[in-house]
This record gives structure tokens, C-alpha cells and sequence, in this order.
């Protein structure tokens, strides 16, 4: 009678058996895709004992007596059960139903059976065999059948570290096949994702609008591949130009499917009064409150304001944003544009909006932001905060874009270059 080591791992020292164990588990440990593991696996086993015929049962999602051959060493082409369960062979009866629906180990030694027997086309002329079940939830789902030539060829003493680690390596197997399954989930959902956020790219302006006056540069940065911040500009009768800058609440795709609403409401507003500012933003928090955030919790932050280059007015109106940063180069003074503060939007349909007026000057810089600047953390929890962006409004000779180049190499250095926790927009201006 042969050993269980030397009828799977065939003859050979123990130190020649333990070199095939530590090359083959090697092997596996190199693999990322269930199917090439048990394949490297099968093909280790065939060459150290190739007088072994092994047979791969399931009955995973079959009831009693079915079950399928998943594997046979005989077969000259594999079949991937995880992708051809429909190629695989499946039958309801004789010795390999009994096997697998006996939920347990077993040794033949004198190996008998009928030629219509459906195992008999697997095991024709071999004399002993041994079934070794994989459990998963407490039931053998698969099953592994080793068969050789002769009777009495396995030896019972090594059964049980045999189930043992033929159960170790389908618990391996299912892991692999869970890994890759996530792996193929976590794949689709970015592509998803990134066709939301192609998407959303796709409402912001496609080019900045030229203003009399009046120059500009933007930066759109999402923490995640959408987000929930908003620009935009509204061309207004007598030249006038309406400027919106706005923050969904939260992160992600969910903020990002409101931000497309929040496109769709702003363009669906006539803009025939260019005279007020709040009149846009009580029009929008209304259809917000009616049939979009009454019972998600969520609100939008904006600043909106029309801008009117023959008199160089900037009529805003804000909804909870935060101030834009306007600095006059000919005192250095750095002002908030905070004189009409009110409510998010879509949190109170009846909530009030009102306008206030800054008549700008030649040379004047503004920058509009949303909070995901700075709110900017650094590695001790300090916020990059309204002090340091002012600091980038310094330098009175730099053009809008530039303005950007300096704040976020500012926002960089203070960060660590921290991926972002929010997203990041910025409008910046300057009167010409």
C-alpha cells in the first residue's frame, strides 16, 4: 500500500517532496486569477505523480443528486468553471452524487463499477480511489477524486492532514475567486464613475467667456472622480454677464447628481431681470425645496452675482457661500463680498435673498472659491484658512491664472500635497 505523500507527491526523499511543495506553493503564491492557480496546481500535482487521474466535482447552486465535473486531468482543454459553468458537464446519479452528497472523506481500495455509471467514463481502469470533500457553510460543495491503477493505493493514516490541506487549498481558490470578483466589481464602478465624471465635466463651461473688462481663469478639482461643486456663466442683456460659483453638500456621485440638477434649474431660469441678483437664487432654491432636497438633508452653498462692465457694478447675492476675496491693489486691502448673507439653498423654500453692490475698479482681483480650499488641512489639523489665501492677492502685477498657479502651489506645500478631502474650485478675476 502506498502513502497518501507518495501517491499525490510521488517517491522521493522528503527533502526532494518538501523542494516540489515550496516550487509549487511559489508557483500559486504568483497567481492573482483563480482559474491559473488551480491550473498551476493541477499541472505541479501531474508532474510529481503522474499516474494519478484526478476528477473535480461541484454541486454549488444544484440540487440533489446533480453535480458537475469542473475538472478532469484526462480533458486536452480546461474549462473555466467561474465563466463555462454552462460548458461543464452535469449529471444526477451514481458514485460521484454519492460521493460528494456524502459530505465526507472516503478510500475505495477495490474499485468496481457499472459502465453506465457516469463516473465510469472518468475512472475506466483504475482500481482504488480517494474523495477528499471542500467544505464551504459546513457542506462539500466540491469534491477532489484521486484514482490510480491497482487496489489498496491509499493509505487511511494520511487522510486526515490530506483533507486538511486539500480543504486549505479550496478555501485559497474561493479567496482568489472572491478577490477577483471584487476586483472586476471595483473596476466596473470606477468606470462608472468616470463616465459620471466625464459627464459632469461636461455641464461646466467649456471655455471661459470673454468680458469686456474683465479677465478670467478657473481650476476644478473633485476629491473623488465626481463631485459636487458648480461654476458657471449666464451671458445677460446690455452685455452684462451673470457669474455663479456653488457647493453641493457631501462627496461623490451623489453630490455630483445634484450638482447636473443644479445645472438644469440655473439654465432653465429666464435671466430677463440683469438688474438683481437674488431673484436667480430664490427661483432655485424653490424647484430645490419642491422635488429634490426636502428629504435627502441635502443643500447647496452659491454665490451668484451679475457684473456689468460699463459701470463696473458687481451685484451678488449669496446662499450660505463663502465670501469671494476682493483686493483693491491701490490700498492693499483685502475685502469679503459678505454684505448679502442668507440660507443654502434647498433647505427652506420660503427662505429670503437679497442683493448687495461693489462698484470695482481697474487692477481689482477677485478670487470666488469654494470651501474645499480653504478648509485645506494640513498633517496637524490646521485649515489652510482665509489669512493664507489672502496672502496669495499680494502681488498686485499677477494675471488670474497665475493667481491660481501661486494658490495651489501655496495649498501643496501646506498640505503635504494631501490628496484632497473636498473638492476644490476657484474663479479668480481681475478688472482690466
Amino acid at each position: 500500500m502506498s502513502t497518501l505523500s507518495e501517491n499525490i507527491l510521488g517517491g522521493g526523499t522528503w527533502q526532494e517532496r518538501l523542494n516540489q511543495i515550496v516550487a509549487t506553493m511559489q508557483e500559486m503564491s504568483k497567481h492573482t486569477d483563480p482559474q491559473e492557480m488551480v491550473q498551476a496546481y493541477s499541472r505541479r500535482i501531474r508532474e510529481m505523480s503522474p499516474g494519478n487521474r484526478i476528477i473535480s466535482l461541484s454541486r454549488r447552486d444544484l440540487d440533489e443528486p446533480w453535480f458537475r465535473v469542473t475538472r478532469y486531468s484526462e480533458w486536452t482543454q480546461d474549462v473555466n468553471p467561474w465563466h463555462e459553468v454552462d460548458s461543464l458537464p452535469m449529471y444526477d446519479r451514481g458514485l460521484f452524487s454519492e460521493l460528494i452528497y456524502g459530505n465526507a472523506p472516503k478510500i475505495i481500495d477495490d474499485l468496481v463499477l457499472e459502465p453506465n455509471d457516469p463516473a465510469y467514463q472518468y475512472l475506466e481502469g483504475q482500481g482504488s480511489l480517494i474523495a477528499v470533500p471542500q467544505f464551504e457553510n459546513g457542506n462539500a460543495l466540491n469534491m477532489t477524486v484521486f484514482a490510480r491503477e491497482g487496489t489498496d493505493r491509499f493509505d487511511p493514516e494520511q487522510l486526515p492532514e490530506f483533507v486538511w490541506v486539500s480543504n486549505l487549498f479550496g478555501r485559497a481558490t474561493s479567496n482568489l475567486v472572491m478577490a477577483k470578483q471584487l476586483s472586476e466589481a471595483y473596476a466596473q464602478v470606477d468606470f462608472e464613475l468616470k463616465r459620471v465624471a466625464e459627464i459632469q465635466h461636461s455641464l461646466l463651461p467649456a471655455s471661459l467667456p470673454e468680458i469686456s473688462n474683465l479677465k478670467l481663469a478657473a481650476h476644478y478639482e473633485t476629491s473623488q472622480r465626481a463631485g459636487g461643486d458648480y461654476y458657471d456663466f449666464f451671458p445677460l442683456p446690455n452685455d452684462k454677464w451673470g457669474i455663479l460659483i456653488a457647493d453641493v453638500s457631501g462627496h461623490g456621485t451623489p453630490a455630483a447628481v445634484m450638482m447636473a440638477v443644479l445645472h438644469s434649474i440655473a439654465h432653465s431660469y429666464d435671466h430677463e431681470d440683469s438688474r438683481h441678483a437674488a431673484p436667480f437664487l430664490d427661483f432655485v432654491n424653490k424647484k430645490l425645496c419642491q422635488r429634490y432636497t426636502e428629504d435627502s438633508g441635502t443643500f447647496v452653498t452659491a454665490f451668484y452675482a451679475i457684473y456689468d462692465p460699463h459701470t463696473y457694478r458687481l451685484t451678488y447675492s449669496s446662499a450660505g457661500h463663502n465670501p469671494p476675496r476682493l483686493r483693491h491693489c491701490d490700498n492693499e486691502i483685502v475685502e469679503a463680498l459678505d454684505q448679502a448673507q442668507s440660507l443654502p439653498l434647498g433647505v427652506i423654500e420660503h427662505a429670503e435673498y437679497h442683493d448687495a453692490r461693489k462698484i470695482l475698479k481697474p487692477n481689482d482681483r477677485i478670487i470666488f472659491y469654494t470651501d474645499g480650499i480653504v478648509e485645506a488641512g494640513n498633517h496637524n489639523g490646521v485649515l489652510f484658512g482665509e489669512d493664507r489665501l489672502d496672502s496669495v492677492l499680494a502681488k498686485c502685477k499677477q494675471d488670474p491664472q497665475e493667481i491660481i498657479t501661486d494658490l495651489l502651489e501655496k495649498l501643496k506645500s501646506f498640505t503635504s500635497d494631501m490628496p484632497p478631502l473636498d473638492d476644490r474650485t476657484l474663479l479668480t478675476a481681475r478688472v482690466l
